[in-house]
């Protein structure tokens, strides 16, 4: 009887985690000035004036710099203009419309790169953030593995975690729709880039974490740990060929 008693109140305790009462389950904030948001990005020459650009992990977009506007990721188009070996203006559109637009300057020892970086916030403003990369790897030239810590100031991240089905969460940002099982096996779901994989496993009510595999391969592990008053947690991003995780630091609104 008592066996059995306990395996139903952890069946119950278990289910609370993927109701309304889920203590991940809200909206929360970015708090820029206790994160440390690595901003990573690989840059190859391709061709004459031609550039393949991989942004935060993100799927490669191959772009000939002669500052047209040509396809990039998530239905935006990406427009690449490279005015001498050493310098490119970069911008980003949706819908005809400028959301990303960058100036980078490569330094005289090829060891750092300046990016005067302006982006469009959810509400209508504007952030401009003048970045400082470190380069990874490569040797000479723009190309190479580039990562910046620079605190990007102003930027607004706004987070709202829901209950997604029986055993999962619905993770919203501006760009961006995640749902996770977390049954320790991997799905995958609408929105996602294809070929994208995510699998999740709950730790304890105050702590989870999940992975972003593709082809099979782990290229992100997030781990989210809630603070004892539930006002706040931190999510740690470790990112495969990143030196340096992101930690982002979420107040709840």
């Amino acid at each position: 009887m008592q066996a059995t008693t306990f395996a139903a109140l952890s069946s119950l305790a278990a289910s609370i985690f993927w109701t309304e009462t889920d203590p991940f389950v809200g909206k929360w904030k970015l708090d820029v000035s206790r994160s440390t948001i690595v901003d990573s990005m690989r840059v190859q020459t391709v061709g004459p004036n031609k550039y393949s650009f991989n942004f935060e992990g993100a799927p490669t977009e191959t772009i000939v710099a002669d500052g047209t506007d040509q396809p990039g990721l998530h239905g935006t188009t990406l427009a690449v203009r490279s005015r001498d070996p050493h310098s490119l203006l970069v911008v980003r559109k949706q819908e005809g419309q400028v959301i990303v637009s960058a100036s980078w300057e490569l330094a005289a020892d090829g060891r750092t790169l300046h990016d005067a970086f302006t982006s469009l916030q959810p509400d209508g403003s504007k952030v401009a953030v003048e970045y400082l990369y470190k380069r990874v790897s490569g040797t000479s030239g723009l190309a190479g593995t580039w990562e910046s810590t620079t605190k990007p100031k102003g930027l607004t991240w706004e987070l709202e975690i829901q209950p997604f089905e029986s055993k999962g969460l619905r993770f919203l940002s501006p760009g961006s729709d995640k749902t996770v099982t977390f049954d320790g096996r991997p799905h995958s779901y609408p929105g996602v880039d294809e070929g994208m994989t995510l699998s999740g496993r709950r730790v304890s009510a105050q702590k989870m974490r999940f992975n972003e595999s593709s082809g099979g391969r782990v290229e992100k592990t997030r781990l989210f740990e809630l603070s004892r008053d539930r006002r706040s947690f931190r999510e740690t991003v470790h990112v495969v060929g990143q030196t340096i995780p992101d930690v982002l630091v979420f107040e709840r609104e």
